[in-house]
């Protein structure tokens, strides 16, 4: 077994102190992941690690060398008793880091515990000592726990992996629980809130149920969600026995809810619904490359569009299908998710393959040209899954019918070799449940950069998609084809679309525009300007130089549709399943 020990002791200081005691292998090596599965960046967690010793059985101070940025190789002799010392700096305030201060003790074991190389699959044991000020804190994770000593709690891991993929938190905190399935899930929320926890679960066992019965069991026998309430932080990330969530403390649900809820409440719930629905598709269904990830180096893979855009597709979906939204919310959060896509001129550039398989180097790394060079394969494989469900059901199969499939072949190829999933085995499963050959409409799909077919796949299930014209009453429009922030020292251009008279202009992100035909230049001005027909010169500052362009006058229509039903019983047969 080996043992963790971690102290808090310097909580005020945002260090871990970690004690790692094991029998150790001959030249024994010692390792952090580079990245957290699920979120698809090189992070770098051990920059944080800081004085690293080692020992023997008698204290004597060992040899220890660091060999890589992220491995340490310890010079000892065979199966010695060993123990080594280090300490984590935890001040990353996000669902991938660890966190440790006054209010709240939050760890990620992907961050913090050291695994030992060929020793991965031996069982892990983590103690916890709380400080004597912070033995209020209460425990919460999907390890299980023990606590015979007020301020001290044992945990229990099968092995490496099934530690860094269980995030856990000792804070002050709100909890109730429920079952869904016939499953127990615990929901724990911390920082300060003032949460509806009834109307929250009510909803919350709604839609896991709903998502149970899609798949018809579950991969796990007990779920826990984590929650943490702050100012306007928001994101998740998923895990095979739980998921932690970040939220502003205003999309939780208010005393007084609306039986509609409000489109705050309605982003959590479908993060809710997006981190539960993984647990199937990407922590059980898992894409070919993370059967057994690599966590020193990037793992790429083109089906992104799969297990985050079906996941996107289906996050909002099951809030309908669960009663917890109305037909006409889901309708105005996939024409959102439509606006998004037609909006983003980088479709035109990328495939949302290509988008998946960059994940590492270009959607981590957001800048002010993303736009207009890359898609989203949040967004377009939302699209992708949205194209293939109605063409499924339209061949009398659908999309739960794949998931189901999908879920029912990695089941039955659990510990064999072919537990893989990449393009062909969607290729396959299709021409399964159609008896059709989908390999040039799938290609289509997800290898081109050509417009998504939703206009005719919508029609064939009672839904119109109707392009909302330039100049009507409803259109939207982005004044010169920039998006700007005004900031004391002028208007910052944040992004300049490429074929915005913005760009033609010669002006480009990260400008500062300070004058408009010799006026102080303001959003009000900008927009104003944007629509008097009219070339003006413009004074801006690119770095610290004056700059001055010749600027034509130019509302950017923005693409827009509505969507409305027609025939409300094919509607239905997709949206609620209904035969």
């Amino acid at each position: 077994m080996i043992h963790y020990q971690l102290e808090f002791d310097d909580f005020s200081q945002h260090l871990i102190h970690v004690t790692i005691r094991f029998l150790a292998n001959p030249q024994q090596q010692l390792w952090l992941p580079t990245w957290i599965p699920g979120s698809y960046l090189v992070r770098e967690f051990s920059k944080h690690i800081e004085s690293v010793n080692a020992y023997d059985e008698d204290g004597r101070l060992l040899k220890i060398s660091k060999t890589h940025k992220n491995k340490w190789q310890l010079f000892n002799s065979d199966h010695e008793l060993i123990t080594v010392e280090y300490k984590v700096y935890a001040y990353d305030l996000s669902v991938r880091g660890s966190y440790v201060d006054q209010t709240r003790l939050y760890v990620n074991p992907t961050t913090v515990c050291l695994g030992l190389t060929d020793q991965e699959h031996a069982p892990h044991e983590l103690e916890l000592f709380i400080p004597e000020s912070l033995k209020h804190f209460t425990y919460a994770g999907a390890l299980p726990s023990k606590s015979l000593v007020k301020g001290r709690y044992t945990l229990k891991a099968k092995d490496y992996a099934h530690l860094i993929d269980s995030p856990f938190e000792l804070a002050v905190q709100d909890r109730f629980e429920f079952e869904a399935g016939g499953i127990k899930h615990d929901f724990i929320i911390s920082g300060k809130h003032a949460a509806n926890l009834e109307r929250l679960k009510t909803d919350v066992a709604k839609i896991c149920q709903t998502e149970i019965e899609m798949f018809v069991s579950a991969p796990f026998q007990h779920y826990t969600f984590l929650t943490m309430a702050t100012g306007n932080l928001y994101g998740g990330l998923e895990h095979c026995e739980s998921t932690s969530l970040i939220c502003p403390r205003d999309d939780l649900p208010k005393a007084d809810e609306t039986e509609q809820p409000s489109k705050d409440y309605q982003r959590y719930l479908g993060l809710c619904s997006h981190e539960y629905f993984h647990s199937w598709l990407v922590k059980f269904i898992r894409p070919d490359n993370y059967i057994n990830s690599d966590l020193h180096q990037e793992g790429y893979t083109s089906l992104l569009w799969i297990f985050e855009g079906f996941t996107s597709y289906y996050d909002d979906l099951i809030l309908l299908r669960s009663g917890v939204i109305s037909q006409a919310d889901y309708l105005k959060l996939l024409t959102e998710q439509i606006n998004r896509y037609l909006q983003n001129p980088g479709r035109k550039i990328q495939s949302v393959s290509e988008s998946s398989f960059d994940a590492w180097i270009k959607f981590y790394r957001q800048d002010e040209n993303s736009n207009n060079a890359g898609t989203s394969y949040y967004n377009k494989g939302a699209l992708v899954a949205l194209c293939l469900d109605l063409g499924l059901r339209s061949h009398g199969s659908s999309l739960d019918e794949l998931m189901r499939a999908l879920y029912a072949k990695t089941q039955q190829d659990r510990n064999l070799a072919s537990n893989q999933v990449n393009e062909k085995t969607i290729f396959e499963l299709c021409k399964t449940l159609t008896g059709q050959d989908w390999s040039d409409r799938l290609g289509f799909l997800i290898n081109s950069t050509e417009e998504l077919p939703l206009q005719e796949v919508l029609a064939q299930f009672g839904v119109d998609l109707q392009t909302i014209e330039e100049n009507s009453k409803d259109s939207k429009t982005l004044p010169f084809g920039a998006k700007v922030q005004e900031k004391p020292e002028g208007l910052l251009l944040q992004q300049v679309l490429r074929d915005s008279n913005c760009a033609k202009a010669g002006l480009s992100a990260q400008d500062v525009v300070i004058a408009i035909d010799g006026i102080k230049a303001t959003s009000k001005v900008w927009s104003a300007k944007a629509k008097t027909n009219t070339t003006m010169q413009c004074h801006a500052f690119r770095r610290d130089e004056l700059m001055t362009f010749e600027l034509t006058a130019q509302d950017y229509p923005l693409a827009q549709v509505e969507l409305k039903i027609n025939d409300q019983g094919k509607a239905d047969a997709w949206l609620l399943n209904h035969s």
